[in-house]
């Protein structure tokens, strides 16, 4: 049986946790652990969210001096798909000795007009006090919205269109191997209409 597990990102960086290396990399050998048990007798491929992760680097990108602008957040979202995904293939490879894994940095094609771009609403980084959070929206122009416990900064969440890598994900599920893909949704591109060109957007997708 092929099955599709979807870890959250919150699941690899629990709430109030430090967002350190280490304190992610036991969460997820916990999660590889678990996973590895179904990997035994079912073919598995496995996405993750990348909200907190995300948030985390987009508040060091902004602060650090030496940029003139803030890295976007499709290669924010780049760079945590491959952290996480080379995190849970090395726990997972040990978890697993023998079997194939492979962890794929994917792109996921959105429409340029789709109406999430004007209504922010996906969840990255971490939880504020709606003062906190209040100042730092007026700071950094972010748009915020209240959570389950605190204020977060929202950002543009599109709807997929398509993942742009689905063959070459076949072609390793064929293979034998356990696939780590579409981590925080896929990198979010639009393409051009005439020559088919790749363009990262300002959001991220949720990975459901």
């Amino acid at each position: 049986m092929r099955i599709i597990v979807a870890l959250g990102g919150n699941a690899l960086l629990h709430r109030g946790e430090r967002p350190d290396a280490a304190v992610q990399q036991a969460n997820i050998d916990r999660a590889a652990a678990a996973l590895a048990q179904l990997a035994v007798e079912h073919e598995l491929v496995i996405t993750h969210g990348n909200g907190p992760q995300i948030g985390l680097l987009a508040m060091e990108s902004e602060a650090d001096p030496a940029l003139s602008a803030p890295y976007p957040l499709d290669l924010l979202g780049a760079q945590t798909e491959g952290m996480i995904g080379s995190l849970l293939a090395r726990a997972l490879h040990d978890a697993l000795p023998g079997h194939r894994i492979a962890a794929l940095v994917t792109h996921t094609l959105v429409r340029p007009d789709d109406p999430a771009f004007a209504r922010p609403t996906k969840f990255v980084g971490q939880v504020y006090s709606r003062a906190t959070a209040e100042k730092l929206a007026r700071a950094r122009g972010w748009r915020i919205a209240g959570d389950t416990t605190g204020w977060r900064r929202v950002v543009p969440s599109p709807a997929p269109e398509r993942i742009l890598e689905t063959d070459t994900v076949h072609d390793l599920l064929n293979s034998g191997t356990l696939v780590v893909c579409a981590g925080g949704g896929g990198v979010p591109v639009t393409a051009d209409p005439d020559t088919g060109a790749l363009t990262g957007v300002e959001a991220v997708v949720d990975k459901d």
